[in-house]
């Protein structure tokens, strides 16, 4: 009887993954909303007069606040101070928020406004359209960014001893669905209402409404696994001062080696994944000579191993190890699948060799995150936890920022994608390097990186 009074939500195998499946639904809606314009990148160039310097600029945008204005260095402080709670509706709200302000800009009513003719007026080779949809994207960004470190530090207090490693790559790979599904539903959706952009960006704005509401069901779930924790004695009502986050607690994040081998990991290994989920569906349309929505449809296929993968190397990691020898096998696979982007499929233009080489990548973008983020709790304290993935993830939205950039602007300069498919796998090099300096590393000082998460 003792025994079934003590027992804790999460000590529940149902519960606990169905509070997973609530927080993974809002990252499988923003994910959707992050990538609803890929493939409409042709039809944005015809309808808003946006050329690829203009498409990167607005890619770019969603990282601008987290980046320069440090707002995700503010989200970690808020996440350790505020919670998960907090914090996750925060960031659920700015998603709307700037979805909505997204949605507004490319409507053609907005095109009509005053406003618009303002901003039409300055900086003419950025169209007022690409201004409102750019700030939007930035107010967006901050909250997707936000949600995503809170995640992470929800999945580390659900499943902590228990199996963190495959729950958070059952989150990511929910998360990744959401790609899948938009390559496939924004060409359809702006096909059946007469080559609109406008319908595809509507509709994933109400799906951050519905991922919002599912948030708010997993926090009634939090505060009733509190007051468990609090009964049990495994938490206090009150944090002690030594328990409590400090500003100063900061430094032991920026003093770190092996936190700053992870967070260069991140931002090098990112880089080459997520700019080039912007621009790959017009590429595989430049390159195969294919319409967009066929090229939406192929790309489509990138996150389909990594669904399925990703979970399966968690549990991996949880009972096996090898997380760092992950990062170098990910990283080689990566190299290989842009190079052979750059140089073998424009000699072979194969929609088969394509999706080969998309579905492979997508094996890589299994391995790196599957190991990546349980590495973040062996090296840093759960007090200062949420600030330390929040410090990655600035890192990593400085590349996620500067590259769009970076690769509109050779694509304006060339014309093709060689060059940019040569950046990425440059990276990929690096991110190799880092991470068999990483394991070195973590042979030196004991983190247990290669070690399993779940102890026998």
């Amino acid at each position: 009887m003792t025994e079934t009074i003590q027992r804790k939500l999460n000590d529940s195998f149902i519960v606990r993954w169905s509070a997973l499946l609530l927080i993974a639904s809002m990252m499988f809606f923003a994910y959707m909303f992050v990538d609803v314009m890929s493939p409409l990148k042709s039809l944005l160039e015809e309808s808003l007069r946006w050329d690829s310097t203009t498409f990167g600029t607005y890619a770019a945008s969603e990282y601008f606040l987290n980046v320069f204005v440090f707002f995700l260095i503010f989200a970690g402080i808020i996440l350790d101070k505020m919670g998960i709670r907090f914090t996750g509706l925060l960031s659920a709200g700015l998603m709307v928020a700037g979805a909505s302000i997204k949605f507004a800009g490319i409507t053609d009513w907005f095109q009509t406004t005053a406003l618009c003719a303002w901003l039409d007026s300055w900086w003419t080779a950025f169209p007022g359209s690409a201004k409102m949809a750019s700030l939007g994207f930035m107010i967006f960004g901050c909250g997707a960014e936000m949600a995503g470190t809170t995640v992470s530090k929800a999945i580390a207090k659900w499943f902590q001893g228990k199996e963190m490693a495959a729950a958070m790559g059952l989150e990511m790979a929910i998360a990744r669905l959401g790609v899948f599904a938009v390559m496939w539903l924004a060409p359809m959706i702006s096909n059946r209402f007469d080559q609109s952009i406008v319908a595809p960006v509507a509709f994933c704005t109400a799906l951050l409404l519905i991922g919002l509401l599912c948030y708010t069901v997993f926090v009634f779930m939090d505060q009733k696994l509190d007051r468990q924790l609090i009964a049990s004695g495994e938490m206090k009502e009150e944090k002690s001062a030594d328990e409590e986050f400090q500003l100063k607690d900061l430094r032991r994040i920026f003093s770190s080696k092996m936190f700053w081998l992870v967070a260069l990991l991140c931002v090098l290994y990112y880089s080459a994944i997520f700019p080039f989920q912007r621009y790959a569906p017009n590429f595989l349309e430049v390159t195969l000579g294919i319409d967009a929505e066929s090229a939406a449809r192929l790309f489509s296929c990138f996150p389909i191993l990594a669904m399925i993968l990703t979970p399966l190397l968690g549990m991996l990691l949880d009972f096996k190890g090898k997380g760092a020898t992950m990062l170098m096998v990910g990283a080689v696979i990566m190299i290989a699948c842009h190079l052979s982007f750059a140089f073998l499929l424009p000699l072979f233009p194969s929609q088969w060799l394509a999706l080969t080489l998309v579905v492979t990548l997508g094996v890589s973008f299994s391995l790196v995150p599957a190991a990546l983020w349980p590495s973040v709790p062996k090296i840093i304290d759960e007090k200062i936890l949420g600030s330390a993935y929040c410090v990655v993830f600035w890192i990593q939205n400085i590349g996620l920022c500067l590259v769009p950039l970076l690769i509109g602007k050779a694509l304006d300069a060339t014309g093709g994608y060689k060059v940019p498919m040569i950046i990425f796998a440059s990276f990929g090099v690096l991110a190799f390097i880092f991470s068999f300096y990483l394991k070195i590393e973590d042979r030196k000082k004991g983190y247990g990186l290669e070690l399993p998460n779940i102890k026998k």
